[in-house]
């Protein structure tokens, strides 16, 4: 037997479904990058894949960029990513950005120094996978694996 109450719940059901199966609205990263890189716009390729939004920006002078958000030296790479105030450097896999995301560690951010073989955006077809680690790296310079890829 429908009552009232029924068609009620049906109502707010059918119109909330909606809301609720809705993905959520994608992460915003602005990635600092030099304009004739290639492989920095296949990372971004591969970080929009996963569900980020990348705002790229073209810049003259990265080490600049490097220096204003803490990235050492030994960690830098081509490109330079912020999001939701860490810093994410070089060819991070998107699974180790939404970890850290998740996560939320007391640090600076993530970091592949270098560009490895086979990381995200350096894919060489029929290449063997370079071995590589994400750094997690605090502002005294200290750093600890966050997560190792390849083979």
């Amino acid at each position: 037997m429908i009552n009232r109450r029924h068609v009620l719940l049906a109502a707010s059901a059918a119109l909330l479904a909606p809301a609720a199966c809705a993905a959520p609205p994608a992460r915003a990263m602005q990635v600092y990058k030099d304009a004739s890189c290639g492989c920095c716009s296949a990372w971004i390729d591969h970080i929009t894949k996963a569900g980020f939004k990348a705002d790229a920006e073209n810049v003259d002078d990265l080490g600049a960029v490097k220096t204003k958000y803490g990235v050492p030296d030994d960690l830098a790479s081509c490109h330079t990513g912020v999001i939701d105030g860490y810093v994410v450097e070089g060819h991070v896999p998107a699974v180790d950005v939404a970890r850290l995301l998740k996560e939320r560690p007391k640090a600076i951010g993530i970091a592949v120094g270098g560009m490895p073989v086979n990381s995200p955006g350096m894919e060489v077809p029929g290449a063997p996978d370079e071995p590589y680690t994400v750094w997690l790296f605090q502002k005294d310079g200290t750093r600890t694996a966050f997560a190792t890829h390849g083979s």
